[in-house]
């Protein structure tokens, strides 16, 4: 575990107490006026359905709201911002008392970072007075609600992909440099191997990739605009002529897969023998920026044999456009036909990595094709979630001073469940989560071998009894005291709870058709209070 005191990373800047809807101010003056600034108040954030039609959600973004808490206070810039932004009739002993607030009596319960998260069972309890805790909600709802959308897209990806490497290249196409650098922390988190964003692999120690752009590749017109041809081989000795020995290859490899040579471009295969001079260890490449067959896979092939003459071993290639199946498949065909014939047991296995504007559906699509791609690098789909923009978390008050509060609508999904409630996470014996069970906090936890009743919170006749082999506590107290209290995982552990907890899940829960909902219930108990509390709130209709 990291140390808490010596924190790698610190956080964005524009996140502090200003960083909310005006209505939390206003709200927070109403309750100054009222003398309501001392009541005890529980919050729950939640979310009350599932993401990209799936079952499951990835919990993110809980150590930027324990970094938010420990710097939360208003400096004296906000509160002259506030001064000019509220109404004159504000009072100035308000200011005063928004100068004085910290979270140092607020209580924060959540899962771990990482874990798997379903429908109503709350991400985070926060307790507290009640103006500092209502001051909190919007600032801590954007950390939470992109983090863990972001995440769920990322291992939704991963899913898709299996065991083939993904990297996040959407730093161009993010909401802007902070989505972007977001995307790229919890895509990682979410299971993603790398990015190509260079500041978040500087500030959240991300491995990052890159190759080059087809504009590298069009910027070279021939061999004349070589200015050095020569590379030192990778073990020392003379510098040798790698156009010479890159042209060698071209003429043998003609005759192997019947390509004229005429229709290779010369511009291309001088750029790639530039960039080979480059980055003999790291030789990656675009070989679609004319044509693939005639020309990218021809130059490509002639120039990492070159280098393999010299002691360097290529990396592989990168494909933009086109059937990307069919062209993995042609390029693995190269590779192979290459290796075996010329007795260069590592060609066979080139890396290819695929980056034409990809989806979810686009590798499943891919997967039933019998592509032969190594990599994929996601860009627009991924960081924008284009197939889902939000999460949907939402901060309700559950409890004011020990009395529970409830919020009715004529929706039921909107209906809350009034009063403090831990949550717990049922097993088989097999280790597949069952169900997610909701008490109230002054229940005593569900016991391993006991039968315990499992009710649907709000239909009478959905209930089962539930024999668990493991019992898990989700809600753990991380914030109290006005310090974190529980410590914190490095990003690579946080990676690996992802990892874990989906491994947890049934595949048809994870399934991208038609997944099979997982179960959340409530004791008995709770199923009865949330409907005594129903029955008191709700009024009495008089039909005349």
């Amino acid at each position: 575990m990291a140390d808490n005191n010596v924190r790698q990373f610190g956080q964005n800047g524009i996140i502090q107490p200003l960083l909310t809807d005006l209505y939390q101010i206003t709200m927070a003056y109403a309750y100054w006026k009222s003398g309501k600034t001392k009541d005890l108040a529980v919050f729950d954030l939640f979310f009350r359905k599932n993401p990209f039609q799936g079952e499951f959600t990835i919990f993110a973004g809980l150590e930027e709201c324990l970094k938010f808490l420990g710097k939360f206070r208003y400096s004296e810039s906000d509160i002259e911002y506030l001064r000019t932004t509220l109404p004159s009739s504000t009072e100035d002993a308000f200011f005063d008392f928004l100068g004085t607030l910290t979270a140092a009596d607020v209580k924060l319960f959540a899962l771990a970072e990482g874990s798997v998260a379903f429908p109503r069972v709350p991400l985070m309890r926060v307790e507290g007075p009640l103006t500092v805790v209502q001051l909190l909600e919007t600032t801590l709802l954007t950390l939470v609600n992109y983090a863990s959308l972001m995440a769920t897209n990322a291992a939704r990806y991963r899913i898709a992909a299996g065991n083939l490497m993904l990297f996040e290249f959407g730093l161009r196409r993010a909401q802007g440099p902070d989505g972007g650098l977001s995307a790229s922390k919890y895509s990682y988190i979410g299971g993603f191997d790398g990015t190509s964003n260079v500041l978040a692999g500087k500030l959240f120690n991300i491995p990052v990739k890159g190759t080059h752009a087809h504009s590298y590749i069009t910027s070279f017109n021939g061999f004349a605009e070589l200015k050095n041809v020569t590379l030192q081989g990778r073990n020392g000795g003379k510098p040798q002529d790698l156009l010479k020995l890159t042209l060698a290859w071209k003429e043998k490899l003609l005759s192997i897969f019947n390509v004229i040579s005429s229709e290779a471009s010369e511009g291309e295969l001088a750029a790639l023998i530039s960039f080979a001079i480059a980055f003999p260890d790291g030789f990656m490449a675009l070989v679609d920026t004319y044509e693939v067959q005639r020309s990218g896979l021809l130059n490509y092939c002639a120039v990492a044999l070159a280098l393999n003459d010299l002691g360097y071993r290529a990396i592989g290639i990168r494909l933009d456009s086109g059937d990307l199946s069919y062209l993995s498949n042609v390029s693995r065909h190269y590779f192979t036909e290459i290796g075996r014939k010329f007795n260069i047991p590592w060609f066979e296995n080139l890396m290819i990595m695929a980056s034409n504007d990809i989806n979810e559906e686009t590798i499943i699509s891919l997967n039933e094709q019998g592509h032969k791609i190594n990599c994929f690098g996601i860009g627009t789909h991924l960081v924008t979630c284009q197939r889902q923009p939000a999460l949907g978390c939402v901060y309700k008050m559950v409890e004011l001073n020990h009395y529970p509060r409830i919020k009715l609508s004529q929706e039921v999904a909107k209906v809350t469940m009034p009063g403090s409630k831990d949550a717990y996470r049922l097993y088989s014996e097999s280790g597949d989560a069952l169900v997610d069970l909701l008490q109230r906090s002054v229940e005593p936890p569900p016991k391993v071998n006991e039968k315990i009743l499992c009710r649907h919170a709000f239909e009478e006749s959905k209930r089962a009894y539930v024999k668990p082999s493991k019992v898990e506590k989700l809600l753990q107290l991380y914030w109290a005291d006005g310090k974190i209290v529980k410590a914190l995982p490095s990003l690579e552990e946080i990676k690996g709870k992802v990892t874990s907890s989906m491994k947890t899940l049934r595949s048809d829960i994870k399934r991208n058709l038609n997944p099979t909902p997982y179960k959340v219930a409530v004791s008995d108990k709770l199923y009865h209070f949330i409907h005594d509390q129903w029955l008191k709130n709700a009024p009495i209709g008089e039909l005349s």
